[in-house]
């Protein structure tokens, strides 16, 4: 499919809370290196700053990040407020808090609820603002998430916060964080190629009360943080052959199907891979191609 003239715009809008944002967005976390975290080598800074500059250009208007995105060069906040700043009045940075990494980048024992608000200072700190727009909390194998997650409704009631969101959760901890305070998003692990039940069940609830549900690794499968998968399903593949697409556009094409509230972040450090990635979103699936795409993955067909 022709890529370059096709904007973030295509792929529509949403509200997270009061702010409306393209359902394409962006992930930050691989402008840091070849591979997320402490793995692989880290980027080029002038080519990770000039990718930020073109998706604000190709109407992105959502960008996902964290202060523990960052590499033995690189920090994803601290290019973002680079490449940014002053931001757009429409941009809207999503981080989130609850993992810790060491400043070697290994991970340490998650925060407790009251080196919460270290966290977000600290991402306040980074990207060079008096507030932050949606601040997930990300649990850490946590049994509850009232504590941690009142802990960051305090902080949004001082106006540090504008909205909240959570990650990695299943319905329960959903429930528990909205009896304390609004949800605005929910970031989930979620595939065309991952079976998960819980998750869509979250998809299901977040559709009907009006939250945003944003997949991380929609893009990276199985590959994770490491690297987007190069092992394609044959259902993946024979879809991309029709839409002459590739087989990352297929796969965020089927993300904002699963309804108009399912937002993509997908990430990277190349400038090619970002124009592909935003001309997903105006990829339109038929019928039989969603039927074809659920079949393989274990769904209703």
């Amino acid at each position: 499919m022709t890529a370059e003239t096709i904007t973030a715009d295509a792929s529509g809008t949403w509200k997270l809370g009061d702010l409306p944002v393209h359902r394409m967005g962006f992930g930050a976390m691989r402008l840091t290196g070849s591979a997320a975290f402490h793995h692989g080598t880290p980027s080029d800074r002038t080519r990770s700053i000039a990718v930020l500059r073109r998706a604000v250009e190709l109407g992105v208007n959502h960008i996902d990040t964290a202060a523990f995105y960052f590499s033995s060069l690189r920090s994803a906040n601290e290019l973002i407020n680079t490449a940014l700043a002053p931001y757009p009045d429409d941009l809207v940075i999503a981080t989130k808090v609850g993992p810790v990494r060491d400043h070697d980048g290994e991970w340490g024992t998650p925060a407790r609820p009251d080196q919460l608000r270290g966290h977000v200072e600290e991402n306040l700190r980074q990207l060079g603002r008096d507030h932050l727009d949606v601040v997930h909390l990300r649990r850490m194998d946590q049994d509850s998430i009232a504590e941690h997650f009142g802990a960051l409704a305090e902080l949004r009631e001082a106006g540090l916060i504008r909205h909240l969101g959570v990650s990695g959760v299943a319905p329960r901890h959903l429930a528990e964080a909205l009896e304390i305070a609004p949800v605005v998003s929910v970031q989930n692990r979620y595939a065309v190629d991952r079976t998960a039940p819980v998750d869509d069940e979250v998809v299901r609830i977040c559709g009907e009360r009006g939250i945003a549900f944003v997949p991380f690794f929609a893009v990276a499968g199985a590959g994770g943080a490491r690297a987007a998968t190069a092992t394609h399903d044959d259902a993946v593949l024979a879809v991309a052959r029709a839409h002459g697409a590739s087989p990352a556009q297929i796969r965020l094409a089927w993300t904002l199907h699963q309804g108009p509230h399912v937002l993509a972040i997908p990430g990277t450090g190349n400038p090619d891979h970002l124009t592909e990635n935003v001309a997903a979103g105006a990829l339109r699936l038929t019928d039989e191609d969603l039927r074809r795409l659920n079949a393989a993955r274990g769904g209703p067909s």
